[in-house]
């Protein structure tokens, strides 16, 4: 099954052509709102550089289960 996504108002326009590859592998700053300071903050907090990264973190991840388990007991 074919999945088809518009990232176009989530990435910033020199990333919107890549592909989902090369979005994973760009730096954290390629996502829309995350300015270059807080791409520098990311890395020294938690060593993030790209979005690959940032998806993968342990402490984002384990954020998003919480809150995914708390909405599924509601």
């Amino acid at each position: 099954m074919a999945i088809s996504v518009d990232l176009a108002k989530q990435l910033d326009k020199a990333y919107e052509e890549l592909s989902l590859t090369e979005v994973l592998d760009a730096p954290v700053a390629a996502l829309a709102g995350v300015s270059e300071g807080d791409a520098e903050k990311l890395a020294a907090a938690f060593g993030i550089k790209t979005v690959r990264d940032l998806a993968s973190s342990k402490y984002f991840t384990l954020a998003a289960a919480l809150l995914h388990l708390e909405q599924s007991a509601k």
